[in-house]
């Protein structure tokens, strides 16, 4: 079973657009969410699912928004979830921004995508690009011809609308991966993974059937090969396109793809990522008088790749001042507002070395605030290249009429969650 009931609250609790699909839980019952929210707040035990009676409220907060569902069920809990984040989705896509300001500006809009994203509390079309066809946000017109729904809304393919038509079709696929590394004082890496997720933008005439072929170890392991770099894929998560029974069975990747931009799939490797920019740093604190910090980046990545828009992040005392720099490539500024030193380097090669030197003066008079002691953080993006070894070996296009397709592949690396601790 899923949701009875869908509310948006604002801050203070206030309904400001509710709808009822099964009429089996009181409406009134919202009065007890935010109550019950700030006294398991106030009491540290806030929790995701809240409880009055039997009626359970699963909600999640955007921006200045609560959105609430409610249900005296034994709900499918990650359902119910994956749809308010679908929600949020497609009322960003519609309004730009979510926020009291935009649901209130367009109630109507909103009364008509909540009955169509949900019916008697089961989810239904929740592809935006499909929606936008038959609710937009003009003024309604009675013109007959237009009440007609898609038929993608009763189709098998709910994503993808028929008889779209390009005179040049083409596929981009984009490779995308960020790494997650925690590095500690002593220079020991304490936890790293990949993040990736595959991304689509498909510019494809009729109903083309696309077949995505990756170096996945299960794949080449069932298939009797196992020459050249495999990786172990956990936690895939697909697009609602993609034929999970075929990738069960065979592990293969097949979908009709949605039109335009999409992210097909998202995964994780949890392996050990030897840092591909490595931090040194001697951060000296001379009481009442001044701190001085040396950083040396190094990047531990093949020579032939450049690391692009670098940002070395290094935390300063709250009463730093003066601050005087010397790098020996890009430049230093500091950032008073965030307590921090950010070092820009637009390009950085790999196996490269680069220096920076800061100085700051400290008052005379001690800060009586016991300050914590946060992580140099790093930001960067290398092209043409992914930590995992993941290649796409093959795209195949099929579509009944025969045309020829062009697909073009794109890796990136970035950094995601990229901490290396300090001694100071």
């Amino acid at each position: 079973m899923s949701a009875s009931a869908i509310f948006v609250l604002d801050l203070k609790g206030k309904v400001l657009i509710c709808r009822n699909y099964k009429g089996d839980v009181d409406m009134a019952e919202i009065d007890h969410f935010m109550p019950l929210l700030m006294q398991h707040e106030e009491e540290g035990l806030l929790s995701p699912v809240l409880s009055h009676g039997n009626v359970h409220f699963m909600w999640i907060k955007h921006s200045n928004l609560y959105l609430v569902a409610t249900t005296n069920k034994n709900s499918n809990a990650s359902l119910v979830y994956s749809f308010l984040y679908k929600i949020v989705e497609v009322f960003t896509e519609y309004f730009k921004e979510l926020e009291e300001e935009s649901i209130q500006d367009n109630f109507v809009v909103v009364y008509e995508l909540l009955d169509e994203l949900m019916d008697f509390g089961f989810p239904q079309t929740t592809e935006s690009k499909i929606l936008q066809e038959y609710i937009t946000q003009e003024g309604a017109k009675l013109e007959v011809a237009k009440s007609k729904v898609p038929t993608t809304v009763t189709n098998a393919v709910s994503w993808r609308s028929e008889g779209i038509k390009y005179k040049k079709n083409e596929v981009f696929i984009d490779v995308i991966e960020s790494i997650n590394v925690l590095v500690n004082a002593n220079g020991s890496v304490m936890s790293s993974d990949i993040v990736g997720s595959i991304k689509l933008k498909t510019m494809l005439s009729g109903m083309p059937e696309l077949r995505l072929g990756l170096n996945d170890r299960v794949l080449f392991a069932l298939t009797g090969r196992d020459k050249g770099k495999t990786v172990v894929m956990e936690d895939v998560k697909f697009h609602q396109c993609v034929r999970l029974s075929r990738f069960e069975s065979d592990r293969t990747i097949s979908f009709i793809p949605p039109d335009g931009e999409s992210e097909l799939m998202s995964y994780r490797i949890n392996t050990h990522v030897k840092p591909l920019i490595w931090i040194e740093s001697v951060i000296e604190k001379f009481s009442h008088s001044r701190v001085e910090i040396m950083v040396k980046a190094k990047g531990q990545f093949k020579k032939q790749s450049v690391a692009n828009n670098v940002e070395v992040r290094v935390p300063v005392p709250s009463d730093a001042d003066s601050p005087k720099f010397k790098t020996s490539t890009g430049s230093a500024k500091y950032v008073p507002e965030k307590n921090m030193v950010v070092w820009t380097i637009k390009s950085f090669p790999g196996g490269k070395e680069f220096l920076m030197r800061a100085h700051f003066g400290l008052p005379s008079v001690e800060n009586d605030e016991a300050e914590g002691k946060p992580p140099i953080t790093v930001k960067f993006e290398i092209p043409y290249f992914t930590v995992s070894g993941i290649q796409v070996r093959y795209m195949k296009i099929i579509e009944k009429s025969g045309y020829q397709a062009l697909p073009w592949v794109r890796y990136i690396t970035q950094s995601g969650d990229y901490q290396l601790r300090t001694n100071v």
